[in-house]
């Protein structure tokens, strides 16, 4: 019971507690601390240098250490004594040895060597995709429910404009100076906006808790712009975009270390033709004081060998020649990925581009509809009061400003988040590229 009235108190203070708006920044942050699936790329990338750190053991000294101890005992006959006596010997043998083996010339290990090397390369890279990845997808999200907010504000606001043009009609046709089809005219555009309302209010409830979820904070309150003018595309050259993408997209780079590791492979393979020179040493100790099962004779022996062994492969049964060719054919393969990969992030810098100049053109567009939708509205108001209008042009009126609205609300957020997506096709992206937009919203 105690427990229960504690959560309750809990409960209760937090709902008290005012809700404090939070800006792209701190959901980021908070993002990065929560989402589970850059965690996993986090910890992937960590796992990823330490196997490249494991090739560095093929070109280092090994060096074993083995220890053993025997004990037990045998009977020998007496053949001296009149009736074969039987002697009982106690024995207990121990010795140990140290060894080492430090490689020479190992061409498979060199080459082992330098691939694990490229391997904590792959790492960063794939860490920083994970990055880009999140930064766009909180970006997203964060607009998401700006644009969910201000679709339900101005449905909400169109819902009374609506309102007061029923009333008005209402009142019109008890005077007799309009008929019912205008109350019913705006009769149903409110009942239309009624529904649009509660789809709006449901899409808000859905865009936040997908917010909620990405950051794992409850009750997300984002910050809105506080400026409408958006940044200018730099540079405006679609050229100079794909240049970059080619020369530091994630993607791009982690073929060309793939090339690499391929290449490195394909000296693997032929070094199975090659000999392999290794330093060995031992140093070995065996004490058996009392003797051994095949001895009675005590002894105390001491070893140490240092020396160089050499293998030369013969033959393998072909291995080595089919193993040369399927490590050039992976190296082709790793190239026509490269070119493939190439082309694909050039085309994707190119439509996201295009996107973000289209959308900063829809910008300036809708901005001019906007006031031409003012305008027409307050003309056709000024036309059904002094009766040249009916109600249904002054509805359409409203609904065309409400709607031209929302699709600029919307344009503004497509804007900056499609300069993020651009700048994660040509793989550039960085966590300070939230600071340009994160300065537009509200402080």
């Amino acid at each position: 019971m105690t427990r229960f009235r504690l959560s309750l108190v809990c409960a209760l203070i937090s709902t008290a507690l005012p809700v404090y708006a939070q800006n792209l920044q701190e959901l980021y942050e908070a993002a990065r601390g929560y989402d589970a699936a850059y965690m996993s790329a986090k910890a992937q990338a960590e796992a990823n240098v330490f196997l490249s750190q494991e090739a560095k053991a093929s070109i280092l000294p090994t060096v074993n250490l083995t220890a053993n101890q025997q004990s037990g005992q045998f009977n020998v006959i007496d053949t001296t004594a009149p009736a074969g006596t039987l002697n009982n010997r106690t024995f207990v043998n121990s010795g140990a040895s140290l060894s080492a083996s430090q490689p020479l010339y190992r061409p498979s290990n060199l080459a082992s060597y330098e691939q694990g090397k490229r391997q904590a390369d792959v790492a960063r890279e794939q860490l920083l995709t994970a990055e880009q990845d999140l930064i766009v997808r909180t970006s997203t999200a964060y607009f998401d429910v700006l644009n969910a907010q201000d679709t339900l504000t101005f449905v909400q606001a169109q819902k009374a404009a609506v309102s007061e043009q029923l009333a008005s009609a209402k009142r019109n046709f008890e005077v007799g100076t309009a008929t019912i089809t205008d109350t019913r005219e705006a009769q149903a555009r409110y009942d239309l906006v009624l529904a649009q309302e509660i789809a709006a209010d449901n899409d808000l409830r859905v865009k936040r808790l997908a917010l909620d979820q990405l950051v794992g904070k409850a009750q997300v309150q984002p910050k809105a712009l506080s400026t409408t003018q958006l940044p200018n595309l730099l540079p405006n050259d679609v050229n100079a975009w794909i240049t970059q993408a080619v020369d530091s997209h994630p993607q791009i780079r982690q073929l060309r270390i793939s090339l690499e590791v391929a290449e490195l492979e394909v000296a693997k393979a032929e070094a199975g033709h090659k000999p392999t020179v290794d330093l060995t040493a031992s140093y070995a100790y065996q004490d058996a004081s009392n003797g051994t099962t095949v001895s009675a004779v005590t002894s105390k022996t001491t070893t140490g060998i240092v020396g160089v062994s050499m293998t030369l492969p013969l033959f393998a049964g072909f291995f080595t020649q089919n193993r040369i060719k399927e490590t050039l054919a992976l190296k082709e393969k790793v190239r026509n990925d490269l070119e493939a990969a190439i082309r694909t992030v050039s085309q994707a810098t190119r439509a996201a581009f295009f996107g973000v100049s289209s959308g900063l053109g829809q910008v300036k567009a809708l901005e001019a509809a906007e006031s031409s939708s003012q305008l027409a509205l307050d003309a056709n108001k000024l036309g059904y009061q002094v009766g040249v209008r009916i109600n249904i042009d002054v509805l359409n009126s409203q609904s065309q400003l409400f709607q031209t609205k929302r699709d600029l609300a919307k344009a503004r957020y497509d804007v900056l988040v499609g300069g993020l997506k651009l700048r994660q096709a040509n793989g550039t992206l960085k966590a300070e590229d939230i600071a340009p937009v994160n300065a537009l919203l509200a402080k």
